[in-house]
C-alpha cells in the first residue's frame, strides 16, 4: 500500500524531456490508484480507458469488491454476513450512515421509512397515463422523476435535512411506485401499503393482494425478498451508480438522479441480466440439450452466450450467488415445488460449466443473476418486474452514493474527456461548391 502524499510514479513522454510526476493515493484496502489530475498541465495529454474499467473517478467509503477473490463490502461489513444476520433496513442505514444502528437508531430508521411509503394521491393519474402494456421499469423511470414535483419542499441539496427527508422518501415509495406499476399492467386494483407490515412484507402484499380476499405474507418468502434486496442494495461504481453521481454533480435534485440511475439499470447488461438467464435455460430446454449449448457458447462463429456466468469486476465465484443458491431452495420448498425443471436445468448447466477448463481458465463462474430470476419467477413476479424489484433494491445503495458525493467537499461536475477522431479542421463550402 503507498503512502498517501510520498510514493509517486514518473511518467516521461519518449523522446522528450518532459515527465510528470504522480502522487499515489492508498485506499483503506485494494489497489493504490495514480493521481492524474496533473496529467494534462505537465505533459498536455489525457488518459484513455473505454468504460472506466481501469480509472477511479471517485472517493468512497460505501462498498468494497476484491473481484479476484470474490469479496464484496458495504462499509467493511462481509455481505455473507449481513445476509445471514441483518434485515433490509438495517443494511439501509449502513449504507446511508456508515454504521449498524443500535435498538433506538434502528427503531427510528425503521418507523422514518415505513411511515412515507404512501405517495400523494395525485400521483395516482400519473399511471393512466401510460400505456396498459407500458413496461414497469418505463413507468417507473417516469413516476420517480416526476416526485420532485410533489415534494419540492425537500430539495436543497446542500441542507442536511432535506437529504434525510429525501432518502427516506425515495427508499420508501420507491417500492410502492413499483408494486402499482405491475398493478397497473394487469388490469388490477391499486393495493396501498400497510405500516404493520415490514418492508419486504409490503412489497409482497402491494404486488399479490387484492381487495376481495385476505393475502398472507409467507415469513419465508418475506425473508427470501428482504435477502435479494440485501444482495443487491449497493455494487460499488457500476454503470447505474456512476449514472446517478454524474447527474448528482451538476446539482439535479435527488429524484432526477435515481429516475436516471433506474434508466441506465433497465439496460440488459445491467439490470436485466436475470431475465437473460430464465431465457436461456428456457432455450435450453433439457439436461440433455446441455452439451449442445456448451458447444455453441465455445464456438466463435455463434451469437450463443452462457448467460448469469461472469461478471466485470468479479473474477471470482459472486459470493451473491451463493447466497441465493441456498435460498433458492428455501423458495421452493415454501411453495411446494418439489421438481422445478429451471432449477434442475440450472444446477446442472453449473455443474457442467464449473468443471469444464474453457469457462474455469476464462474465470466464468455464476453470478447473483443465476438464481435470481428462478428465486422471482418462483415468487410470482414476472420477468418484467425482475429489473423494477433490482431498482427498489438499488435506490438505497445510489441515495447513499448520492448523499456521499453532495457531501464530498473535492467533488466537480463529471466531465469526461474524449480521443477525438473525427475530421480535422476544414472550412464551411457553399452548397453550390460541393461536388
Amino acid at each position: 500500500m503507498a503512502d498517501n502524499g510520498t510514493a509517486t510514479i514518473t511518467l516521461t513522454l519518449d523522446g522528450t524531456n518532459q515527465s510528470a510526476s504522480l502522487k499515489l493515493r492508498a485506499g483503506t484496502i485494494g489497489p493504490s490508484v495514480a493521481d492524474i489530475r496533473s496529467l494534462y498541465n505537465e505533459l498536455g495529454i489525457f488518459t484513455f480507458d473505454p468504460g472506466y474499467g481501469g480509472t477511479a473517478a471517485c472517493e468512497s467509503k460505501i462498498t468494497y469488491i476484491d473481484g479476484d477473490a470474490g469479496v464484496l463490502l458495504y462499509r467493511g461489513y462481509p455481505i455473507e454476513q449481513l445476509a445471514e444476520h441483518s434485515t433490509f433496513l438495517e443494511v439501509a442505514h449502513l449504507l446511508l450512515n456508515g454504521e449498524l444502528p443500535n435498538a433506538a437508531e434502528k427503531r427510528l430508521f425503521e418507523h422514518g421509512v415505513l411511515r412515507h411509503t404512501m405517495l400523494h394521491e395525485q400521483i395516482r393519474s400519473f399511471f393512466n397515463g401510460f400505456r396498459r402494456d407500458a413496461h414497469p421499469m418505463a413507468v417507473l423511470c417516469g413516476v420517480v422523476g416526476a416526485m420532485s414535483a410533489f415534494y419540492h419542499d425537500s430539495l436543497d441539496i446542500n441542507d442536511p435535512e432535506h437529504r434525510r427527508i429525501s432518502a427516506f422518501r425515495l427508499i420508501a415509495k420507491v417500492p410502492t411506485i413499483a408494486a402499482w406499476a405491475f398493478k397497473y399492467s394487469i388490469g388490477q386494483p391499486f393495493v396501498y401499503p400497510r405500516n404493520d407490515l415490514g418492508y419486504a412484507e409490503n412489497l409482497l402484499y402491494m404486488m399479490h393482494a387484492v381487495p376481495t380476499e385476505e393475502y398472507r405474507v409467507s415469513p419465508v418468502l418475506a425473508r427470501a425478498l428482504d435477502l435479494i434486496l440485501i444482495l443487491h442494495a449497493d455494487h460499488e461504481q457500476n454503470a447505474s451508480t456512476s449514472t446517478v453521481r454524474l447527474a448528482g454533480s451538476t446539482g439535479a435534485n435527488p429524484f432526477a438522479c435515481i429516475a436516471a440511475g433506474i434508466a441506465s439499470l433497465w439496460g440488459p447488461a445491467h439490470g436485466g441480466a436475470n431475465e437473460a438467464v430464465l431465457k436461456m435455460l428456457a432455450e435450453i430446454g433439457h439436461a440433455e440439450q446441455i452439451p449442445d449449448f456448451i458447444r455453441k457458447v465455445k464456438d466463435r462463429n455463434s451469437s450463443v452466450r452462457l448467460m448469469g456466468f461472469g461478471h466485470r469486476v468479479y473474477k471470482n465465484y459472486d459470493p451473491r450467488a451463493k447466497i441465493m443458491q441456498r435460498t433458492c431452495h428455501e423458495v421452493l420448498g415454501e411453495l411446494g415445488i418439489k421438481d422445478d425443471p429451471l432449477l434442475d436445468l440450472a444446477v446442472e448447466l453449473e455443474r457442467v460449466a464449473l468443471h469444464d477448463e474453457y469457462f474455469v481458465s476464462r474465470k466464468l463462474y455464476p453470478n447473483v443473476d443465476f438464481y435470481s430470476g428462478i428465486i422471482l419467477k418462483a415468487m410470482g413476479f414476472p420477468t418484467s418486474m425482475f429489473t423494477a424489484l433490482f431498482a427498489v433494491a438499488r435506490t438505497v445503495g445510489w441515495i447513499s452514493q448520492w448523499k456521499e458525493m453532495v457531501e464530498d467537499p473535492s467533488q466537480r461536475i463529471g466531465r469526461p474527456r474524449q480521443l477525438y477522431t473525427g475530421a480535422p479542421r476544414r472550412d464551411y463550402l457553399p452548397l453550390s461548391a460541393r461536388g
